[in-house]
């Protein structure tokens, strides 16, 4: 029996050949740019699968190539049920909608598909059946246990982990005795029979981490198994790739070590190699130390975490640029309102040594977005947010819309507008007060003036004699100057305080703090005017009289 005789046993209903799919997938036109974003459903996104998502997306975009969804989901015994359901909302949500893609049993869009691993087993079968039938690949029958004791006599032996060389029991197999064992239904995996040289060293250029000398594969690496008929994620990536004409492979650092064996399956069937931008680690500081960020250990790390909190799309897109490239952060100061599509990536600004996330850095950046949209715009944000994640404060603020507006207009449309909010969640816990349903203060955080019946004498003396709804800013303001100024031990002159702070009990600031607690049982706030103009003296008084 020849080899090719063997290829048609361990495949006989496969009779399209590489060449037969080399016409259905077509080169793209010359110079499209192709990146994919190719998750395995073995779990839910995090933030390192959206950093490469991001990369994916602007590298495309910004030469008008092809970003396109891939589902890797050839490990379904791992796979877990919604996976692939989020990674679509994730991909939604951010806006970044995939030029191809395919959703399983249903809408599939471009002609590179199918774009489920699992739909393409022919495809890849006729890739196997060639390498079988030219010598390139055989079939192992070494079982689960067999590998095992090799794993542990080569360990013990202190030499490399793998199927190589002497460990390659089936390798030297001929293909008759391939092929009793096939008929006899042993269960087999296709492995690639390697011709590397562990001692040799080939270069590799990676476009973030650049030129690399490294090891030739000599493993015998698994590409394809009989019990499930699916390769594994190794060859599946080579067939795709290829086919589907896949010019840039952005992925996580982790798969470094995959690049020999990949190297080695494009070089054997003599395809060209897409190009790699392998991300770093993406890291966060903890105390002192610098640690990669964990799924297991910190909320941040699920992108769950960031529709949760409500942090907007853009600040969260912002902050995934600004530790991407070195020079995005001097770039957006000087466009402050172009897309960041428009920004030059360049895989060589990345960091090799890891990519520091920073909670309080997307924190700056979100307030500084929410703080530029209009009333309106928080508004509708703040809605939709609500009624996801916060159902009674969405009753509270529709109850009156126009008077929520008022409220988030505040100090909002001026020269520096405030920045209370990096994201939706922070708005309840900013605003309450202001809401009757909402206002039943625990405490009240008085400060320098807490004696009660002070604070009460302040109040009786504002609400009887000074306080008048119909005062503008400046009227208002005086007003609180004359009540200081009737208080004994008080000033309305701040200069004065300043420079002999111990020959008074306090100033105008502490006594409009006072007011500000009793309206609010807050001593930070906007604006106190702003607040009591749209309280009304109804409220105010029934607050003041209430304490």
């Amino acid at each position: 029996m020849t080899t090719k005789e063997l290829a048609d046993l361990m495949f006989p209903d496969i009779t399209k050949t590489i060449e037969d799919y080399e016409k259905e997938y077509p080169e793209r036109p010359e110079g499209t740019v192709v990146t994919r974003y190719a998750p395995s459903p073995t779990g839910f996104m995090h933030i390192g699968n959206f950093y490469s998502v991001v990369c994916d997306y602007v590298i495309a975009k910004r030469s008008n190539g092809v970003f396109f969804l891939r589902n890797e989901d050839t490990d379904q015994a791992r796979e877990v049920e919604g996976a692939v359901e989020y990674i679509m909302h994730v991909l939604d949500h951010y806006e970044f909608h995939p030029d191809e893609y395919e959703i399983k049993g249903g809408e599939t869009k471009g002609s590179y598909g199918p774009y489920i691993q699992s739909e393409r087993k022919d495809i890849y079968k006729a890739f196997i059946k060639y390498l079988i039938a030219e010598g390139k690949a055989y079939p192992c029958f070494m079982t689960q246990e067999e590998m095992d004791v090799i794993r542990e006599n080569q360990s013990k032996a202190k030499v490399r982990i793998g199927i190589y060389g002497k460990f390659a029991k089936s390798r030297n197999l001929t293909p008759d005795e391939a092929a009793e064992k096939i008929k006899a239904g042993e269960q087999y995996t296709v492995r690639l029979k390697s011709e590397g040289n562990f001692n040799n060293k080939f270069k590799f250029n990676d476009l973030a981490n650049g030129e690399m000398d490294l090891h030739e594969n000599d493993i015998d690496t698994i590409i394809y198994k009989s019990s499930t008929e699916l390769p594994t994620y190794h060859f599946a990536h080579l067939v795709d790739d290829h086919l589907m004409r896949t010019t840039h492979v952005i992925r996580g650092q982790e798969w470094m070590s995959s690049i020999p064996t990949h190297y080695e399956l494009f070089k054997t069937f003599g395809f060209k190699m897409p190009k790699y931008v392998h991300t770093p680690l993406i890291l966060k500081k903890d105390g002192d130390k610098i640690r990669k960020i964990s799924k297991r250990l910190d909320p941040e790390a699920r992108m769950t975490y960031y529709e949760e909190k409500g942090y907007p799309i853009y600040a969260v897109i912002e902050a995934i640029m600004t530790i991407a490239n070195s020079n995005y952060e001097a770039w957006r100061e000087g466009h402050p309102d172009a897309p960041f599509t428009d920004f030059e990536f360049s895989a060589k600004k990345m960091s090799p040594s890891g990519a520091l996330f920073d909670l309080d850095k997307l924190d700056n950046i979100s307030k500084n977005y929410i703080s530029r949209l209009t009333k309106d715009q928080v508004f509708d944000f703040l809605n939709t947010w609500t009624k996801e994640y916060d159902e009674e404060f969405n009753a509270v603020i529709n109850k009156d819309v126009d008077y929520t507006k008022a409220i988030l207009n505040i100090e909002r449309e001026q020269k520096k507008p405030r920045k209370d909010y990096s994201c939706w969640s922070d708005v309840k816990n900013s605003i309450w007060y202001m809401y009757n349903d909402l206002y039943k203060p625990e405490s009240y955080a008085w400060g320098k003036i807490n004696d009660l019946n002070e604070i009460k004498d302040i109040l009786d003396k504002y609400i009887n004699n000074f306080y008048n709804e119909s005062d503008d800013k400046e009227a208002w303001f005086n007003h609180v100057k004359e009540l200081t100024e009737s208080l004994d031990g008080y000033t309305s002159d701040m200069k004065a305080y300043k420079e002999n702070p111990d020959n008074y009990k306090g100033n105008v600031a502490d006594v409009s703090t006072v007011i500000r607690v009793a309206l609010t049982s807050k001593d930070q706030t906007p604006d106190l005017y702003e607040i009591m103009k749209l309280l009304g003296k109804e409220e105010i008084v029934k607050r003041i009289n209430s304490l």
